[in-house]
């Protein structure tokens, strides 16, 4: 990568528009994390919403989203769990270099 980009305390890009793929896989590596196409699908989705409605959803808006767009095998938080630890949502709005979700803690 030519240049790590800026990242608040909590490992969030500072600036939206520094994100690319490279960046997505940097963030990501952060998380101890290789992407592979399932996660590329929840980040492409994340992003759109994003674009959207101009902010990450929390963890239940994400599964519904993810249900309703990608169907029920992968609108179940076991599932966003095995592919993001910790909060799913944090962590994939995280390495899909948006902002952190309002009412995750």
């Amino acid at each position: 990568m030519n240049s790590i980009p800026a990242v608040d305390k909590e490992g969030y890009l500072r600036e939206l528009n520094d994100w690319n793929e490279e960046v997505a896989t940097y963030l990501a590596h952060q998380e101890e994390i290789k992407l592979g196409p399932s996660h590329w699908e929840i980040i492409k989705l994340l992003r759109s919403f994003y674009r959207r409605h101009q902010m990450s959803p929390a963890t239940r808006a994400l599964i519904n989203l993810v249900k309703r767009e990608l169907g029920p095998e992968k609108g179940r938080s076991v599932y966003l769990m095995k592919l993001f630890r910790g909060s799913p949502a944090k962590t994939a709005s995280k390495i899909a270099g948006l902002p952190k979700p309002d009412n995750c803690i």
